[in-house]
């Protein structure tokens, strides 16, 4: 509706150029918003506002002249001006009556569109560090990624979900000896496991897993394992350097070839456990992306050689520096350390390099609210390709705070001290984690409340919705077993049955929802459709309880029918956006 009310201002607004009232040169985007108080209409413009001073009139008399020149629609109802020269339009009820037969002519479509059509974008989500299971954090950054990847394709954009996979570097390093460590320990070999080691059971099962293969073939003697290893934390030594003589003992007692078992054994383990995990929690990728293969096919090097080119890079102290304070960062970054290792900002340069090369118009990067300091740095980097840094959007992702019986958990991926995604999964269910990690801005702490998310009741906002979904489908049972049947045209002839305040809430929701979907993706913020599917769930269970629907009248039982028919299906149109299911019955 709002894009051909926009089209008929369109049309005065072209009217008024060809009889020369406005310059044909003069560019103005009409502005149509919803109004709050149906007294002032459906929607308003300021449009006569914004032509009045290259017009050389007054605002109210541009209004007068856009009104006289708005070509006749069955849409508009009455126009009035207001204010200082605002344009309302009342729809009429011919208009408004028929996005009944939108949303049930449309079904799963309805709220698509072709916004997007012809642009590339890239939604790179989660990417966490395959060292342990994903916990709870992680959980938040899935179910937003997903939301906004489902919401740009619902309108129309071409989008591909990926996961970058941290395959390289210390961490994994850490990761494959401490499975080698609880390895030791499960061949009977006695020492105090490092306190920078990775401590979770997930750790112990992959060392089985060793173990069983291999028996004792990886083990070598407590003695030859600390030989001549500096001292760990608890004996008053940094942990840091342990862990990284250990890696080094690591790697000179399993040879290249063992040690690179290991190493995979441990990555492709957690990383499997991780791909299960999102795939039951509904979030799936087109690619998985391995930061390993960035050295392979020479990208790293290709990307500091082209800024090295243009005298974009420095030495210091034997390593290469990025100059990243000439684009805003705080200070210069290492690329590539003095030992000749690049840095995991390097690899970062030269996976957004990569990103942009592969042709697409727009790169979302969702990340953890503690990586609001690399943003700049990575958008330096771009500049410095040559790139246009505008076409990278990052959101950052606060955290979810856990509470359980009033009491906030702790989570610790090291300690092992963690509850996973597949744990909150277990205990609340994939719809309640999913609707209630998009319930806030992205930015916004979230404390999320698992009490409430196993709730019943109208104050859980995700049982609220799915509820009206299922009290729709209850409506069709009960017809059933009263022996009735819904005539679906004669419905549609009868609409105008629908007077009542509450059928006219509804049937303004209804109607919103392409806007809000549109509004909703091109923002980034799934929050909205979680918003509207609350109101629009309130303004059904205020009607049902109001009227009832399997009427004596056969012309207005229809018509109702026709009316909660759409309802249901906008309500499982946007849970689906958000991952949510749509439940017959509760």
């Amino acid at each position: 509706m709002k894009p051909q009310l926009q089209a008929l201002l369109e049309q005065s607004l072209q009217a008024l150029k060809q009889t020369g009232a406005l310059n044909e040169g003069h560019h103005v985007e009409v502005q149509l918003t919803r109004t709050r108080d149906k007294a002032h209409g459906d929607f308003a413009t300021n449009l006569a506002m914004q032509l009045a001073k290259p017009m050389g009139s007054r605002p109210r008399d541009v209004a007068q002249t856009l009104i006289d020149h708005l070509p006749e629609s069955p849409l508009v109802d009455k126009v009035e001006i207001a204010g200082p020269g605002f344009i309302n339009l009342f729809i009429s009820e011919t208009a408004r009556l028929a996005v009944i037969t939108q949303v049930l002519d449309s079904g799963e479509a309805y709220g698509r569109s072709h916004l997007g059509e012809g642009k590339r974008v890239q939604v790179e989500f989660v990417s966490a560090n395959p060292t342990g299971p994903l916990h709870v954090g992680h959980g938040r950054g899935a179910a937003y990624g997903a939301a906004v990847a489902d919401l740009l394709e619902t309108v129309g954009f071409d989008v591909h979900r990926e996961y970058y996979v941290n395959d390289a570097g210390r961490q994994m390093d850490i990761l494959a000896t401490s499975v080698w460590l609880r390895y030791l320990e499960r061949c009977g070999v006695e020492f105090h496991f490092p306190a920078n080691g990775y401590r979770g059971e997930y750790v112990r099962d992959i060392a089985d897993t060793l173990f069983q293969e291999h028996g004792n073939d990886y083990a070598i003697s407590a003695e030859a394992l600390m030989n001549d290893l500096p001292a760990d934390e608890p004996d008053g030594g940094d942990k840091e350097i342990f862990i990284d003589a250990m890696i080094a003992r690591a790697q000179e007692a399993l040879g290249e070839n063992r040690y690179r078992y290991v190493f995979e054994l441990g990555l492709n383990s957690i990383l499997d456990d991780i791909r299960d995990d999102l795939g039951e929690f509904g979030v799936h990728y087109d690619t998985w992306y391995s930061e390993r293969s960035l050295t392979e096919k020479g990208s790293v090097n290709r990307a500091l050689e082209t800024l090295r080119n243009s005298g974009q890079v420095y030495e210091k102290d034997g390593a290469l520096w990025f100059r990243s304070t000439e684009y805003g960062d705080e200070k210069d970054r290492v690329v590539q350390r003095d030992n000749g290792q690049t840095t995991y900002f390097a690899s970062d340069i030269a996976y957004h390099m990569e990103k942009f090369e592969r042709g697409y118009d727009r790169v979302i990067d969702v990340w953890g609210a503690d990586h609001h300091g690399y943003v700049p740095r990575v958008k330096a980097a771009l500049q410095a390709l040559g790139q246009d840094d505008a076409r990278l959007d990052v959101l950052l992702v606060q955290f979810a705070i856990l509470y359980r019986s009033g009491e906030r958990v702790q989570m610790s991926t090291r300690s092992g001290s963690f509850v996973t995604l597949r744990e909150l999964r277990d205990e609340v269910g994939k719809d309640a984690a999913r609707f209630f990690y998009v319930m806030r801005r992205c930015e916004q702490h979230l404390d999320f409340d698992l009490d409430l998310a196993k709730s019943e009741s109208a104050d859980n906002p995700v049982y609220y919705i799915q509820y009206a979904h299922a009290r729709v489908c209850s409506v069709l049972r009960q017809m059933q077993a009263k022996g009735l049947s819904h005539d679906l045209a004669n419905g549609q002839a009868h609409l105008a049955r629908l007077s009542e305040d509450h059928e006219a809430a509804l049937l303004g929701g209804l109607a919103h929802y392409p806007e809000l979907v549109e509004a909703a993706a091109l923002a980034e913020e799934p929050h909205q459709v979680a918003n509207y599917l609350r109101d629009l769930a309130n303004d059904f269970h205020t009607y049902y309880n109001a009227h009832q629907f399997l009427v004596d009248d056969a012309d207005l039982r229809d018509a109702r029918l026709n009316l909660i028919l759409a309802v249901r299906q906008v309500l499982a149109n946007g849970l689906g956006l958000l991952g949510v299911s749509a439940p017959e019955e509760m």
